[in-house]
């Protein structure tokens, strides 16, 4: 996923055109809204808006959805465990070895889906929040917020050299195939997988040396470098006043349903 982000970043629409700061700021706080719901109702409303969001910025749902399956296979257990773990004071279903199964378990499947959708609708709204736009813009937005420059250095370089590592893994498996080494379940398999990452560690130790005096040579002095420049629009202020409402909103909507169920009302 990490490889294949922006590959849609060259696109035209209304979340491309965009400025990366306003964007950033706006969806990261529409996820954090997403993520502090404790109601079902109101995650769904979330997800419908996260799949608004996603269908608006053109990146095909097709390239979302595959993505997320890990995600999906991920977080789909809790739907398997919650039941069990919830001990109920009505009526037993089953029990077997220890292990419970009451109505009250089965009441706590909806909890379980709304762990479930809060997850994917975080994950999903990843790719217009960051799809939109080249990593290097990304990373320059992240500089123009003002983040710890060192925090926004450190992202540049893992996304640049993440590539070079794996690269460099996949000739390191491939000279051990070459030599007759075939993965097994034993001993042997274990130390040789761990002393190719081993190697690893160590060459890319070198090359961040190397590359460390190659960008001192060249006058690097810590700043991003784009020939992109950020230009904020009356359009970008309202897309942002928009999500940014919308995610208040849904923060004070969770907040009445709270206080309504607290005193009573309902």
């Amino acid at each position: 996923m990490i490889s294949e982000i922006d590959r849609y970043a060259s696109l035209s629409s209304p979340i491309h055109r965009w400025d990366p700061r306003f964007r950033l700021v706006s969806i990261f706080t529409l996820i954090f809204s997403v993520v502090l719901l404790y109601n079902l109702q109101l995650v769904i409303i979330g997800m419908i808006f996260a799949v608004i969001l996603t269908c608006t910025s053109k990146i095909p749902f097709s390239f979302v959805l595959a993505r997320m399956k890990l995600v999906f296979i991920f977080v789909i257990p809790f739907f398997i465990i919650i039941p069990f773990t919830i001990i109920g004071t009505g009526v037993e279903i089953a029990s077997f070895s220890g292990i419970t199964l009451s109505y009250r378990g089965i009441e706590y499947v909806l909890f379980a889906a709304m762990i479930v959708l809060k997850a994917l609708t975080a994950v999903m709204l990843i790719f217009p929040m960051i799809g939109t736009s080249r990593m290097d813009i990304t990373i320059k937005a992240l500089e123009g917020l003002h983040l710890p420059n060192k925090l926004v250095q450190m992202f540049a370089f893992t996304y640049r050299y993440i590539f070079v590592l794996d690269d460099e893994f996949m000739r390191t498996d491939r000279a051990l195939a070459a030599r007759g080494f075939k993965k097994r379940g034993n001993m042997y398999t274990l130390t040789t997988v761990s002393k190719a990452i081993a190697m690893l560690f160590v060459k890319s130790y070198e090359r961040a040396d190397r590359v460390f005096y190659a960008m001192r040579s060249k006058g690097y002095t810590g700043t991003i470098a784009t020939l992109h420049e950020f230009h904020a629009r009356k359009q970008d202020w309202v897309n942002t006043a928009v999500v940014i409402g919308f995610a208040l909103l849904l923060q004070v909507a969770a907040t009445s349903d709270t206080f309504i169920a607290t005193r009573g009302f309902i």
